[in-house]
């Protein structure tokens, strides 16, 4: 088995017969390995994000069995409950609209960047075949004057 090994890294060696080989394939490799972490980076992150979301809810329900008492046992006139109500529907109303504000800039956001990535990307290929020119007029003087 060792020797199967051996003889197909050798193989795969000899295809090897660049620096620009060496460098795209390894670079490739580094790529894929990234790409593949990624689903568990979101993944991870999103178990956090929630975790501290759970933990706020949670403190809010014990801040709620704690005070219940105390405040229910200063008969507070339901007029002003009420007010208190509105006040609180007006603050929950505009987290709402913070909320889907904030997720809409994201979104506005990383479709901006990706748009940015892929204009970079069209202008290195154009930027490449410039060089890929260069680089073949410079093969064809070069051999020219041997």
């Amino acid at each position: 088995m060792d020797s199967n090994i051996k003889s197909s890294q050798d193989k795969h060696e000899e295809i090897l017969s660049s620096l620009c080989d060496v460098l795209k394939e390894d670079t490739s490799e580094v790529i894929k390995k990234l790409e593949s972490q990624v689903p568990s980076l979101f993944q991870n992150y999103s178990n956090l994000y929630t975790e501290y979301l759970h933990m706020f809810d949670d403190l809010f329900g014990t801040c709620y069995i704690s005070e219940k008492q105390f405040f229910d046992k200063l008969n507070i006139d339901p007029i002003i409950l009420k007010q208190i109500k509105e006040n609180s529907e007006t603050i929950k109303k505009n987290c709402f609209e913070s909320i889907d504000m904030n997720t809409k800039y994201m979104n506005e956001y990383f479709k901006m960047r990706i748009s940015a990535v892929k204009s970079f990307d069209n202008f290195i290929h154009i930027m490449m075949e410039s060089y890929a020119k260069t680089l073949s007029q410079f093969n064809h003087f070069s051999t020219q004057k041997n």
